[in-house]
C-alpha cells in the first residue's frame, strides 16, 4: 500500500475495513470543531489509474464562525469514476460537496475544473456541468413535469429544449410510469422529491454529479433503480464522474471505485 502526500495524514485502506466508532464532537451548528493542532485524515481505497482529473481540490480550507471545519484537504476526481466520500456526521461532507459545486465559499486552497480554476468560469455554466443533489431538495409548486420544464426558463439553459421522451426513458429505469409527471409537488414524499431533483439535473446532461446521501429517503427497490440510472448516465459519456456521500459502506462498495474518509485526527 502506498501513502499519498496530501499535506495531511493519509492511510491506504480497504473499503471492507470498519469506520471508527467514535464520532467527533460537533458545534451547535453541527460542524466539527478542529483545533489548530488537529488535522483531517484521509483513508483512500482502491488505486486510481486515470492520469488527468476532471476536478482537483488542493489544500482546501473551510471555516465556519472562526472555526476550521477542515484544512489542507485535497482530492481528485477522474473521468469514468465514482468517488465515495465517507465520514461521521458533522465532519463536513456536505460542506465539501457544496464548495465543489460553487455554492459555498472556501477560505483556503483551490478547486480546478478541467485544469482551470473554477472561479474563472461562469457560475451558471459551471453549475450546469457540476450538479449538486441535495439531501432535501427544493421543489417548486406545481406538477413534476412543470418542475422539470421550469429549468429551461433560466437564461443559462435557454438554448436547451425539454425532452419528454428522455424523461420517460429515465422514469422507466426508475420503475415509474408517465403518470408520475402529473403528480403535484405537494403530494410528493421525501424520496419522490429526491427523484424529481435527480431528473431535473439529469436532463441537463451534466459532466459531474455530487450526490449527498441521495438515496437516504428511498426504499430498497427504488434505491437499486436509482443506482441503475446513475450507472446508465455514467456509461453514456466516458468523461462523466461523480462524488457520492453515504454512511452505508455496502452501498459505497456497489457504486464507487474508491473512497476517501474524512476523519478527525486527535493526535496532538
Amino acid at each position: 500500500m502506498k501513502f499519498r502526500d496530501l499535506k495531511l495524514k493519509s492511510i491506504v485502506t480497504s473499503m471492507h475495513e470498519k469506520l471508527p466508532k467514535s464520532v467527533p464532537s460537533t458545534s451547535e451548528e453541527g460542524v466539527t470543531q478542529i483545533s489548530s493542532s488537529s488535522s483531517l485524515q484521509l483513508e483512500v481505497s482502491k488505486e486510481n489509474t486515470i492520469n488527468h482529473p476532471i476536478i482537483s481540490a488542493k489544500s482546501l480550507g473551510r471555516r465556519v464562525q472562526n472555526r476550521w471545519v477542515w484544512q489542507n484537504f485535497s482530492l481528485e476526481l477522474h473521468s469514468g469514476e465514482g468517488l465515495g466520500v465517507v465520514g461521521p456526521s458533522g465532519v463536513g461532507k456536505s460542506l465539501l460537496l457544496r464548495a465543489i459545486a460553487g455554492l459555498d465559499p472556501i477560505q483556503a486552497g483551490e478547486i480546478t475544473f478541467g485544469g482551470q480554476p473554477f472561479t474563472s468560469l461562469s457560475m451558471p455554466y459551471y453549475r450546469s456541468l457540476v450538479v449538486y443533489l441535495h439531501q432535501r431538495p427544493a421543489i417548486r409548486e406545481g406538477t413534476v413535469e412543470e418542475n422539470l420544464q421550469q429549468v429551461y426558463k433560466l437564461r443559462c439553459h435557454q438554448d436547451k429544449v425539454y425532452d419528454r421522451q428522455q424523461i420517460l426513458d429515465y422514469l422507466k429505469i426508475l420503475g415509474r410510469s408517465a403518470n408520475f409527471l402529473e403528480q403535484h409537488s405537494s403530494a410528493l414524499s421525501g424520496g419522490e422529491a429526491q427523484i424529481v431533483a435527480f431528473l431535473r439535473g439529469l436532463q441537463l446532461q451534466p459532466q459531474i454529479f455530487l450526490f449527498d446521501e441521495p438515496t437516504s429517503s428511498l426504499d430498497g427497490k427504488t434505491t437499486n433503480d436509482f443506482e441503475a440510472l446513475v450507472k446508465t448516465w455514467l456509461h453514456q459519456d466516458q468523461k462523466r464522474a461523480y462524488l457520492w456521500t453515504s454512511h452505508d459502506p455496502v452501498q459505497l462498495e456497489r457504486v464507487t471505485d474508491r473512497s476517501i474518509t474524512m476523519l478527525k485526527n486527535y493526535d496532538q
